[in-house]
């Protein structure tokens, strides 16, 4: 009711960075969702990730068009079945370009290539698999060559995404509640921010829904 009288706005939370909530309808959800089944099954599917530290990641991935591991990317999962990454799709890359539209609008020709917004080809999704208990640490996108922006879809259950600075993992940071349907963008000075999600909130995806946990889907140009 409360979201019904009184709708969530853009909100510009860092110079470049942009929360676009219930971007994503019901319909699109479904949609989203059930490709992430397909893409989670094997060969190349849902793994749990190792650090090289020996530790691992509480959020399990699977990736596409190119592998990512720590800290580099593949065209095999080198570090799971060995297989060949699955393929990225076109209307995830559109969608993707999409977003970028309705986060920085259409700016002139030099603030659009400050913000890499002219058209980002899209060629990496990493999609993260978040149960309850799940969280992921302070950490910078930086292992593309690329410095589009990154683009980043969820569903299912509601999340706190930290969102910091350029410098260091602490403050200041800003939290942001990531619920099912919103996207957030970040590119240009904020590109290289450090987030995280230190919380998941279980039972809060929309019951139609019909997934239990939290999928978040991250868009990347490689550069290569």
């Amino acid at each position: 009711m409360d979201a019904e009288l009184f709708p969530r706005p853009r909100t510009e939370v860092a110079p470049g960075a942009v929360h676009l909530p219930d971007r994503l309808d019901a319909s699109r959800q479904h949609e989203l969702l059930e490709a992430c089944r397909e893409w989670a099954r094997p060969p190349a599917g849902l793994r749990s990730v190792r650090t090289p530290g020996g530790g691992t990641m509480t959020a399990r991935q699977v990736c596409l068009g190119w592998h990512w591991y720590p800290y580099a990317y593949a065209r095999t999962v080198v570090d799971g079945d060995g297989a060949p990454v699955k393929p990225f799709p076109q209307w995830l890359g559109e969608l993707g370009r999409s977003a970028v539209r309705d986060a920085f609008g259409v700016p002139s020709p030099t603030a659009g290539s400050a913000l890499g917004v002219t058209s980002p080809s899209y060629d990496i999704a990493l999609i993260n698999f978040y149960d309850g208990d799940a969280r992921m640490g302070m950490h910078r996108d930086s292992d593309e060559k690329a410095d589009d922006p990154v683009v980043s879809l969820s569903l299912g259950d509601t999340c706190v995404f930290r969102f910091g600075n350029t410098r260091t993992r602490t403050k200041p940071y800003t939290d942001v509640e990531l619920r099912s349907g919103d996207l957030f963008v970040f590119g240009g000075p904020s590109r290289l921010a450090y987030h995280g999600v230190p919380k998941v909130y279980p039972g809060t995806a929309p019951p139609e829904l019909g997934l239990a946990g939290r999928l978040n889907i991250t868009l990347r140009v490689s550069g290569r």
